[in-house]
């Protein structure tokens, strides 16, 4: 039992941090009806830019974090820029395709730049973990759950209770009726992508004192998050956040009790048995259309 109840914190630790790069896929492709598979590279520049600021540079933690996040913010305006809103006019394949391809091109950006070695990161406290009882509370996986839960809970203050929050899920749902409201769709879709590139930065800076801060980590990272929207409900919110955490569990667990080389493919055999007996996800709707 003891092992069960350290293995379910493990679980949640990592999950939470594929259900927040999880939700920054659903934002966007609610705004635009796009899958952008960069996501996952926005955690790991987040991550490299930590290793910049804090260790390279020697700056304080914590300004090193609020840079970092200022940052991602602003990648997010130029991956708009340069990436989405040329394209946003065609169909959703060509603009796939150029995430794919923004992608591509971070990933060997960055090995161009660090070289193939993975970054060592601290974490945000000093202290290791606390034990509780049986149960050995990492200090790191505290932190990511918590800052989790609190985004969470911002999401739905966010998107229920503010005219901002209103005005993007109506871009989502309606582009053109929401053009005809006088809402300014084009901003609405800026604010998603550096609110969705934020997320993702969060998500990296937050995991990589947890993992070794590598090129590979945003893929990884991406593909999980990407199989938890999918199990959720791609396009629900609530969706990802289970998904994410559930993918998380199942993955440790199949790690601990199975195999630990093949912990990556329980996730995926999780994620064929929801598109074969449950394709819509465990929050999303059965959709008919009359032929």
């Amino acid at each position: 039992m003891d092992l069960v109840l350290q293995l379910l914190f493990t679980g949640i630790g990592i999950g939470a941090v594929y259900a927040l790069v999880a939700l920054g896929f659903v934002l966007i492709f609610r705004a635009t009806n796009v899958v952008n598979f960069a996501q996952g590279e926005f955690s790991m520049v987040a991550a490299y830019l930590m290793v910049v600021f804090s260790v390279d540079l020697g700056w304080p933690y914590w300004l090193s974090f609020l840079i970092a996040l200022a940052g991602m913010a602003l990648f997010g305006v130029i991956f708009n820029l340069g990436v989405y809103y040329p394209l946003r006019h065609r169909t959703y394949l060509p603009v796939i395709i150029a995430t794919i391809g923004a992608s591509i091109l971070l990933s060997n950006s960055v090995l161009a730049i660090y070289g193939p070695q993975p970054q060592v990161l601290q974490g945000w406290f000093e202290t290791p973990g606390i034990q509780l009882g049986p149960v050995y509370l990492d200090s790191q996986y505290l932190l990511i759950i918590g800052v989790t839960i609190l985004l969470v809970l911002f999401n739905f203050w966010f998107f229920e209770k503010t005219l901002l929050g209103k005005k993007l899920q109506a871009t989502s749902q309606d582009k053109e009726m929401a053009s005809l409201l006088g809402i300014s769709v084009s901003t609405m879709i800026m604010i998603t992508f550096i609110y969705s590139a934020v997320l993702g930065g969060l998500a990296g800076i937050l995991v990589a004192p947890v993992l070794f801060v590598s090129i590979q980590m945003g893929s990884t990272i991406a593909l999980k998050a990407f199989a938890a929207t999918i199990i959720g409900g791609f396009g629900d919110v609530a969706g990802a956040i289970v998904g994410g955490l559930a993918l998380g569990v199942i993955e440790t667990f199949g790690a601990a009790y199975i195999s630990v080389p093949y912990k990556d493919g329980f996730a995926f055999l999780v994620l064929i048995a929801f598109l074969v007996f449950r394709p819509q996800g465990i929050f999303g709707e059965r959709v008919a259309e009359k032929a």
